[in-house]
């Protein structure tokens, strides 16, 4: 019997010390420390030396036991061995369970955690997984923003298909990612752009850290994209390129608006050349028009004392000629000068015959002139020269829309408006008007264009070919004198613009008909101090004065014309307005502070737009434009005696 127990004893251990040596042994050799963690590996084999040895025990019992070879001492022996064993047994089972309870720590010298230790080892766990948890938190933000990012943000593999789809792309190109992922991105592109997105993946996967330009794709409805694309490759752990990333951006909207802000900085700079046209065009106005008063002035002295038929019709074709001369020069200032506005009666009619005879040196021969003025004087009130460039304006795009040759019409008449009068820019007050229409057989104008045309800017014409500027400039002119503007078209047929104005409630004398006048006032011997630095028109002004009864005082110059006063004195001062060395103003203001109250009236061959914006006058000062008649002169010099006359 103790034999048997002997036998029994030394298998259980042998089994229980070989089960402790494997669950050493297997997680040291898992982790790769079977040579570091030496300890372990020496614990390890501890056990399995001890299981060989209870195992040659069992077999050398069970041998015994089939051979029947046993003796008392024997038997005696092996209780005892027996006994220890089973302690031994009941050693091995403890080792279990305090190894389930402490755990194996798996690093170098060690291989056992105590309790007192453990505290240690959980608040290690505990950090590694809050830094787990924090990584993952990271990589939930970053799949957040990219997938609600507003570009569109896009995988695909080197070969060209489609990996990953976010919502920017999804609503960049129309497609979802069930429809795309696992597409070729080529999928994406127009004809055009095939070859460009495989240049740009051979870039990449041939080693170009990232690649950006803009191109043209198509949207799902097939419309096309203008987008921005930057590309980069996604590398793996051997840094072999394992994927492309694409960004996309819409840029429609952005070159759109950098195109706006081009276009405001063309039209700034065009608005600085036109001022600076305007400053050098009332510069030679200037003294163009010192010129033409010389040649006006002496033309009628010539005409006057001339008895010949013949020499008083050359005359009179200088005196034409000279007419003309002034009237372009008149519509080059309110061309470049917008302060120059003289609004007064004139004659539509008038107005038409003048923009006609413009109009045949520059529309060309392909094109078909027609005007039907109105059957009687059609009177508005408003500025001749800005009524011509209404027409010209019109004409001008009318001959713009007719490329290949047509009709123009311009026509004047009388119109009758209602309140259920549609289409006019601005609204106007049913009633009578002046209507001015400008008709063309040309191209027409599309709905959707006919909405925008007053708009400041606004043109349909090739770049270099347009300002966007006429329309407006007409839509500003009209409304300025109280008008409207309406446009009717047919695409293919032709447009017709028609200008309402306000009637003038009275008919006057206009700049092109010169009516009988009363008789031009003389003056009473009062002494006139003309300051002009033109020789030649001075003479001719102090001519004019002087065979209008007045006494004329002549100076070059402001010096010379104070020392001429402190002489002489003088009744009125008759200055141009800008001379060398001390203008016009400066002069009267000196002149004032020797005789308060002084008269003065300036002349210059600018335009009373130095009245306005400029300041060089204040408003209501007296002023007479150059070139003037001798008519023009004696009334005016008269008019402004005569209200200092009525003031004091």
């Amino acid at each position: 019997m103790p034999d048997q127990v002997f036998l029994l004893g030394n298998t259980v251990i042998m089994v229980a010390y070989a089960a402790i040596s494997v669950a050493i042994a297997v997680p040291v050799a898992r982790a790769g420390q079977l040579r570091t963690n030496r300890l372990a590996t020496a614990t390890a084999l501890i056990f399995f030396s001890c299981a060989v040895g209870h195992g040659f025990h069992s077999v050398m019992t069970y041998r015994a036991l089939i051979s029947g070879q046993t003796h008392p001492g024997m038997v005696a022996g092996s209780w005892a061995a027996a006994s220890w064993d089973l302690f031994t047994a009941a050693v091995g089972v403890y080792y279990w369970t305090l190894r389930r309870g402490y755990g194996v720590l798996l690093r170098r010298g060690a291989m056992y955690v105590a309790p007192q230790d453990q505290q240690r080892l959980d608040v290690a766990d505990a950090s590694e997984r809050a830094a787990q948890d924090l990584a993952e938190s990271h990589r939930a933000t970053l799949t957040a923003v990219v997938e609600h990012s507003d570009d569109a943000i896009i995988g695909v593999t080197p070969a060209g298909t489609v990996t990953a789809w976010n919502g920017g792309a999804e609503r960049l190109f129309g497609y979802t990612a069930a429809e795309v992922v696992g597409r070729p991105a080529s999928m994406l592109a127009d004809s055009a752009g095939l070859g460009e997105q495989s240049d740009v993946l051979s870039r990449i996967t041939a080693g170009e850290r990232s690649v950006h330009y803009e191109a043209t794709r198509v949207h799902k409805d097939g419309s096309p994209l203008e987008i921005a694309v930057s590309v980069a490759p996604i590398r793996g752990r051997d840094d072999t390129i394992i994927g492309v990333s694409v960004v996309a951006r819409d840029i429609a909207a952005a070159k759109q608006a950098a195109e706006r802000r081009r276009q405001v900085e063309e039209r700034t700079h065009q608005a600085q050349r036109m001022e600076s046209l305007g400053k050098l065009a009332g510069g030679v106005a200037h003294d163009f028009n010192n010129i033409l008063a010389i040649i006006v002035n002496y033309t009628d002295f010539a005409a006057e004392q001339s008895a010949d038929p013949a020499v008083r019709a050359d005359l009179e074709h200088v005196r034409i000629a000279a007419d003309r001369a002034i009237s372009l020069t008149h519509q080059l200032l309110v061309f470049t000068r917008g302060d120059t506005i003289q609004p007064q009666d004139i004659d539509l009619n008038a107005s038409i015959d003048e923009v006609r005879a413009m109009l045949h040196r520059t529309i060309g021969e392909d094109i078909d002139l027609r005007t039907q003025p109105a059957p009687a004087p059609l009177t508005v009130h408003a500025d001749a020269g800005q009524i011509q460039q209404v027409l010209l304006n019109l004409s001008l795009n009318a001959r713009d829309a007719m490329p290949q040759g047509g009709t123009l019409v311009i026509e004047a008449d009388r119109a009758r408006l209602d309140e259920h009068q549609l289409d006019m820019h601005p609204e106007l007050a049913p009633g009578a008007y002046a209507r001015l229409q400008v008709s063309d057989t040309g191209e027409g104008i599309e709905p959707e264009v006919a909405a925008h045309i007053f708009e400041p800017f606004y043109t349909t014409k090739p770049r270099g070919q347009g300002t966007g500027l006429g329309l407006s400039t007409v839509y500003g002119i009209v409304t300025e004198a109280g008008g409207s503007i309406n446009v009717y078209s047919e695409p293919g047929v032709g447009t017709t613009f028609r200008v309402y104005l306000p009637l003038a409630e009275t008919a006057q004398d206009t700049m092109v008909t010169r009516a009988v006048e009363a008789a031009v006032p003389q003056g009473h011997q009062e002494t006139v101090l003309v300051v002009e630095d033109e020789p030649a028109l001075g003479r001719i002004v102090a001519r004019i004065l002087s065979q209008g009864s007045y006494r004329v005082l002549s100076a070059a110059s402001g010096p010379e014309a104070l020392e001429l006063d402190r002489d002489q004195g003088c009744d009125l001062l008759l200055t141009d307005v800008i001379m060398p060395g001390m203008s016009g103003p400066r002069l009267a203001e000196l002149l004032a502070a020797r005789h308060p109250g002084l008269p003065v009236l300036f002349m210059s061959g600018y335009s009373n737009g130095l009245l306005g914006s400029t300041h060089v006058l204040d408003p209501d000062i007296a002023f007479i434009e150059k070139p003037f008649t001798a008519d023009d002169l004696l009334r005016r010099v008269s008019s402004v005696l005569s209200s200092t006359t009525t003031r004091s």
